[in-house]
Formats: structure tokens, C-alpha cells, sequence
């Protein structure tokens, strides 16, 4: 059985990434590895704080953001969201998910709260890409890991506004869009910017100081440089640490604009497992949201259309709900998600396991890499003696 170090110095070695840093915590027993560089030419040491892109393990965050409004009573779960997106008051829908985007019909209720959290908004990515009305929201929703080239918000959701949606409002679970849509949802709700609620309600109570939409200079040194993935397992520099994420964009991501460190994203697992309250006793959201969060809100059908995506498993709000047993690692109630940048983030409640890996390397498709899949093999084979 391999140690954790051996499984991802196995992967540097082989050129699959430039570093990992990967962390398992069971209770307060905490398992922290790094291995490899912040970039391809060794610049220097991957460390326990390095900071990285973390793209769609965002979610979980925005979706808790969502949840602390409704918690407010500014928002429901049954409120149509057209108060605050006046831009999707009255979207179309093709007739068929395989009709021609000019084949369309009125969505047949308002878009709700719950829709978005559950990503059954209607917008989003199934399993076929080549859909006419998946091509169409591709010229909208864009490469994640290209935020600067996006608008504003409302330049934005002017833009997807003309994109007839793939399904009826809770009909389907599509990927993506949907959190970019809380995010946006948030700021106009919470009468304030997506950075500076997130930053208010969750990263200061929880102590998470490197997690924000960029990194500033006097934290560059800790900024590990991004690569994409060639059909070879080539690397290419997409994203350098002096980069994209040197300011903040004009379009705040709730889908996946976040950096973040290992030990962050710790702080906001444990709050999940501690049902909502933080080390001090202070509660950021009631056990009721979390519970939500992390229950498979999705129908058997739902769960296999998006084989690609779920790989037979739920959907919860922000994250995947593990509920079904197909590999080691798929413990019934397992929430998170993974991130196109290489990064991953789970938590276990049963028995309050959390993993983290989070690499440089972006995966080719949405199906987990196997630095991912060894990494989340280890942690199901439980603690060493």
C-alpha cells in the first residue's frame, strides 16, 4: 500500500502535474503532503500555502453564500429569481433538447432559487456537447479558466437572456451555469459585490486569508502557475502567477473564480461538518442549510442523463452527493466537487473525513483525472497504523 507522498510524487514524476499539495483530515488527525514545484521549471517548492486556481470547487462556497440569504429572509427556495434577474424573466426553452435554437417555447414557470441551487435551471451542460442549444451557450459561457475575457453581470446575463434553455425550469440537472448565476444572484441580493459579501460572511468568520477572486502581489511568491493539458499529457502554461488573477475581473465567477489554499478550504469543510458553526462557536449557517447542502437533491432519471459529469451519482447544492457505492471512495453522503484547474475537495460526515488535493495541472474532460482518482483511493483505504 502506498504511502501518500509515494501516489503523488508517482504523478510528478510521470509529468502529470508540477506539484500537489494534498491533505486528509479525520477528526483533528491532519495528513498534509506536498510534493514537486509551483511550476514546470522549479522555481521553487510546492508548500503547504501555496495558492492555486480552484475553479468549480467554488461552488460549494457560492451555494453556502445563497443559503446565508435565505437563512436572512431576503430570499426562498420558491422565489422566482426574476426580482433580482430581471434579465430571465421570461426565458424560452427549445422544444426538444435536440431542436434548432430557433425552435422554442415559454419556459413554463419562473425560474426559482431551488433552481439554481440544484442546477435545474435550465441552462447548463449535459452530456452531449453537441446539442444546438449547448453550442449557443458555449459562445456565452466561456473556458472557466478565462474569466477576464467575460463582461460584467449584467452585460453577461443580458447575453445568455437570448440562449433558449436546454430544459423547463426543474426539469433536468445541467452543469455550470447555474452557480455563475447564485454568484451573481448574491451580490444583487446582498446589496453588495460577490468578493465583498464572501469576503464578510464566510472568509473573515472562518479565517480563510487567501481565498479571493486575485492574489495580490506581496502573495505572488505563493502563486503556483497553471497549466493546460495536451491529448499527450504535455503541459502548456495557460496562466502565470503575474496573470490573470493579478486583479479582480470584471465578472465575479461563482462558479469557479475563486484561489484558494488547502488549509482554506479545510476551514470551510469543517464548518459543513460542524453543521454550520465555526471552532468559536459562532454560526454561519443553520445544521437545516447544511443538511440541504449536502443531500442528493436530484430523481434517479436526472442523475443518469449526466453520466459524464456525475458518474452515477447526486447532486446537492454546490456539490456532488455520493449515492452509490461504485468505486472505494464513493461513501453514500460524500459532498464535493472537483475543479477544471486540477483540484479537488470532499467531505465525509459520517466520519468526518475531509480530503483536498489541489494541483496546477487542468483536466482534459469533466471525467476526473487519475491523480485524482489514486488520491481519492487512498484516502477510502482509511488511516494508516
Amino acid at each position: 500500500m502506498s504511502t501518500l507522498h509515494e501516489t503523488l510524487q508517482r504523478h510528478v514524476d510521470e509529468g502529470t502535474a508540477p506539484g500537489a499539495v494534498a491533505l486528509v483530515a479525520r477528526g483533528d488527525d491532519v495528513e498534509v503532503v506536498t510534493v514537486g514545484s509551483v511550476d514546470t521549471d522549479g522555481t521553487a517548492p510546492m508548500a503547504r500555502d501555496s495558492i492555486f486556481r480552484i475553479a468549480s470547487i467554488t461552488k460549494p462556497i457560492t451555494a453556502a453564500a445563497v443559503l446565508m440569504l435565505i437563512e436572512d429572509g431576503v430570499l426562498g427556495l420558491d422565489s422566482p429569481v426574476e426580482e433580482w434577474l430581471p434579465e430571465l424573466a421570461k426565458p424560452m426553452v427549445v422544444r426538444t433538447p435536440s431542436s434548432p435554437v430557433e425552435d422554442v417555447v415559454p419556459a413554463a414557470r419562473p425560474i426559482t432559487v431551488e433552481d439554481l441551487l440544484s442546477s435545474r435551471t435550465g441552462w447548463g451542460f449535459p452530456a452531449d456537447f453537441a446539442l444546438p442549444a449547448v453550442q449557443s451557450l458555449f459562445t456565452v459561457q466561456k473556458d472557466g479558466r478565462a474569466l477576464g475575457s467575460w463582461p460584467e453581470a449584467s452585460a453577461w446575463l443580458t447575453l445568455l437572456a437570448q440562449v433558449p434553455m436546454l430544459y423547463q425550469p426543474g426539469e433536468a440537472w445541467l452543469y455550470g451555469t447555474s452557480s455563475d448565476l447564485q454568484g451573481i444572484l448574491v451580490a444583487r441580493a446582498g446589496g453588495r459585490g460577490l468578493p465583498d459579501f464572501l469576503a464578510e460572511r464566510i472568509f473573515e468568520p472562518l479565517g480563510m486569508t487567501d481565498t479571493a477572486f486575485a492574489v495580490p502581489p506581496s502573495k505572488r511568491h505563493r502563486f503556483t502557475s497553471a497549466y493546460s493539458t495536451n491529448p499527450d499529457g504535455s503541459l502548456d502554461l495557460f496562466d502565470a502567477p503575474d496573470g490573470e488573477f493579478s486583479s479582480v475581473p470584471d465578472f465575479h465567477s461563482g462558479g469557479g473564480g475563486l484561489v484558494s489554499t488547502a488549509d482554506d478550504w479545510l476551514s470551510f469543510a469543517r464548518l459543513l461538518l460542524n453543521s454550520g458553526t465555526t471552532p468559536d462557536g459562532h454560526r454561519l449557517l443553520s445544521p437545516t442549510s447544511v443538511s440541504r447542502m449536502t443531500t442528493n437533491h436530484l430523481t434517479a432519471r436526472q442523475r443518469a442523463r449526466v453520466p459524464l459529469f456525475l458518474e452515477g451519482q447526486g447532486w446537492g447544492y454546490g456539490g456532488q452527493v455520493d449515492v452509490t457505492p461504485t468505486d472505494p471512495w464513493n461513501v453514500p453522503g460524500r459532498y464535493g466537487w472537483v475543479g477544471g484547474t486540477g483540484t479537488t475537495a470532499h467531505l465525509v460526515p459520517p466520519t468526518r473525513t475531509i480530503s483536498i488535493l489541489l494541483t496546477q495541472a487542468a483536466m482534459q474532460n469533466p471525467t476526473p483525472t487519475p491523480l485524482m482518482r489514486d488520491f481519492w483511493r487512498y484516502v477510502a483505504d482509511g488511516p494508516r497504523s
